[in-house]
């Protein structure tokens, strides 16, 4: 009997030791770790929106109505996570970036920031996590892909394998139709969500 009380204070010691251990390493590791996640969120921004002087979070910004809007839409496998608003030097709204994420990856879930002037043009896409197939797929992470999108206004774009020819369309990745079809579909998604919440709620004014 002495025995099994013994060794279960050992056990517990152990756990508990263990316990205040990892709860200590996590402590440390947390402050980094979302200076890190800002960082690289700021970054994004600035690289989908240079001509922004401030990037401000959109507090007013809810996931849940979000998939809402993106499910009476249509889109079902896209997620837009977050919103940003982006002022010039004069504190002037510029537009918004939004954080989106495509479920219909080949290789799993891309995630994106997208870019979006007053008017809806795209300024810019920024890929934040992709895991396509090396030398197809993954050639969403190549500005001749993604930077198809820039500068244009569209409410809806569409891929095309015989060369793109309207201000609507893009070039598919040769052998990646699956990996053009999700970023096309979190574009869109990401329009949808910018025209129907922030557009129409008098957030944006064009």
């Amino acid at each position: 009997m002495k025995s099994i009380i013994k060794n279960a204070l050992i056990l517990m010691t152990i756990t508990l030791t263990a316990g205040i251990s990892l709860g200590a390493v996590h402590a440390i590791t947390e402050e980094p770790i979302a200076a890190q996640e800002k960082k690289k969120k700021e970054d994004a921004c600035k690289a989908v929106f240079p001509e922004a002087e401030t990037f401000e979070a959109w507090e007013e910004f809810d996931e849940e109505k979000a998939e809402e809007l993106l499910t009476l839409a249509g889109f079902t496998a896209d997620k837009v996570e977050d919103v940003t608003l982006a002022e010039d030097e004069k504190g002037e709204l510029l537009g918004a970036v939004l954080n989106v994420t495509s479920t219909e990856g080949y290789g799993g879930d891309i995630s994106f920031s997208l870019g979006i002037l007053k008017d809806g043009t795209v300024s810019g896409i920024q890929i934040l996590s992709i895991s396509e197939t090396a030398g197809l797929g993954m050639r969403a992470k190549e500005e001749s892909f993604y930077g198809q999108f820039a500068g244009k206004n569209a409410e809806k774009f569409s891929y095309t394998k015989t060369g793109a020819s309207a201000e609507d369309e893009i070039d598919a990745i040769s052998g990646a139709t699956i990996t053009t079809r999700a970023m096309t579909n979190g574009v869109n998604a990401g329009l949808s969500y910018f025209r129907d919440s922030l557009v129409k709620g008098g957030v944006i004014h064009e």
